[in-house]
Parts: structure tokens; sequence; C-alpha cells
């Protein structure tokens, strides 16, 4: 079992209240209380905070006052506090530090936490918190040591290497962040036993070879046997793991994907 010592990198233990709440979390039940994903439940009860990805604070620097754990990520987190005495949690990067400033702006200088739009960001610069949609808010690239990489600028898109290794066209009008998003240890971490597992709201996941025919299409066989398919399957009989495909043929977003993602042992 291995940790990461958070003393060295945090300095504050106690949250906002103001920014701050609490929530149930879904545990992969939908409104009826049926199971919708495997493998959650229990784990320990989280405080919500509330974290600024539409960064619509635009030509106000902003300082941080505080470096932050968040349960329910697996970056650090923040404390903004504006020119103007406002105060919001935001996803940092690396390097970052107390007491440095950052700003968002369409003029501000490509520098590591800066946020402007992509047309603004020189090629070969890796980016975070990438909007999808102008002043949609942050959705790409926003888990610990994760970042994207401006490779191209063409008619109005941006060209951008995912995390995954799928290139991405973008609007350039949308908005990102400079940097790579801090904790990059997060990977190293291994869980090490089964209750640490269930403290993080993981429940015990079987594997389907082990079952019977009835509950999965690996199931069943004398003694330890193959899973009698060429390619793997989940429980539904939908192709999984390996290198398969399993994206839709009409998702909308199939025609801003300049090259598919590496996947398989190949990879």
């Amino acid at each position: 079992m291995t940790r990461i010592s958070y003393k060295e990198k945090l300095t504050s233990n106690n949250p906002i209240k103001s920014l701050t709440k609490g929530f149930k979390r879904s545990v992969g039940r939908n409104s009826a209380g049926r199971i919708t994903t495997r493998h959650k439940g229990g784990g320990h009860k989280r405080r919500y905070r509330d974290i600024d990805f539409k960064y619509n604070k635009k030509d106000i620097p902003a300082r941080i006052d505080t470096i932050e754990y968040d349960p329910n990520r697996s970056a650090y987190i923040g404390l903004l506090v504006y020119a103007d005495g406002e105060k919001r949690y935001t996803v940092l990067p690396q390097t970052l530090k107390v007491g440095e400033t950052i700003l968002v702006s369409e003029n501000a200088p490509v520098k590591n936490g800066n946020r402007l739009p992509l047309k603004s960001i020189p090629i070969g610069t890796f980016v975070y918190n990438v909007e999808i949609k102008p002043e949609g808010g942050a959705k790409l690239a926003r888990s610990a040591g994760n970042s994207a990489e401006v490779i191209a600028q063409d008619a109005g898109y941006t060209h951008i290497k995912m995390p995954s290794s799928e290139v991405r066209k973008v609007l350039a009008t949308a908005w990102a962040s400079v940097g790579e998003v801090s904790n990059d240890e997060h990977r190293l971490v291994t869980i090490g036993k089964a209750g640490r597992a269930r403290h993080m709201g993981r429940r015990p996941t079987v594997r389907g070879s082990a079952m019977n025919p009835v509950d999965h299409p690996h199931g069943g066989g004398e003694g330890k046997g193959g899973r009698g398919h060429r390619r793997a399957r989940s429980k539904w009989g939908k192709p999984t793991g390996k290198g398969q495909k399993t994206r839709r043929s009409k998702k909308y977003s199939n025609a801003l994907i300049v090259r598919r993602r590496k996947v398989g042992k190949k990879r």
C-alpha cells in the first residue's frame, strides 16, 4: 500500500465554509434506487467544494491563498482571492505556489495557471481545464497529472492532443488554462487492501469467468476455461476492453475527431 504525503503539499486542512455544501452521492443508483453503474457504494461521507469551472471573472488578477485537498477529485484545489475580494476554488496546475497570481484574460501572458482563448495559445503548449464550447465551462483534462497539447491552429479550430492520445478539434474561441494539472503522483498510488477501496466508495469487482453462464457471457465451464468467445464482452454482451471500439458510429462529435486514440497492447 502506498500513499501521497499531503503534508508536504497542502497548506490548509479546513475548507472555506461558504464554498462548501453537503450532497448525496448517487453511488451508481438511479431515482428508483436501481443499480445503473456497478461497483459503487458506501464510502466516507464528503463535503462538496464549489469549484469554479466557468472562470467568468475576467481581467481581474487572483492570488492563490491556500492549497487544499478535495475528496471529490484527484487534483489539488486552490483558494483564489481576487483583487475585488471575492473568493473561489479552482483546480491547481503543477508548480504553482501560495502567493502567486493568475489571470483570466484575452491578453494574459502565456504563463502557468493563466487562462486565455485557445487561438491565443502557441503551438506546443500544454493546457488543462479546456472548454468544448466557448463560455461552456472547463470539461477536458481536469484530473490529476493530465494535460492536453495544442498542436495546430486551422480555420477557426484548434487541434489538441488529448491525454488519451486522441487528436480533436475544438473551437479556437474556447478557453483553456496553461499548464498541467497538479498531483501527478496520483497515478502511482497502490490501494493495497480491500478495506481502503471500500472507504473510497468502490465495491468489489467479480470476474465474469468466475460467474455462472446465466450471470455473464464468460461464465461456466469445467475448471478454469477460456471465455469461449473471440472478443471480450460485458455482462450485457457488448464489446469491452482490449482495444475494441465502443464509440457510437453516429456520435455528434465524430466530425471533430482528427485522429482516434491508440488502444490495446501496442499503445
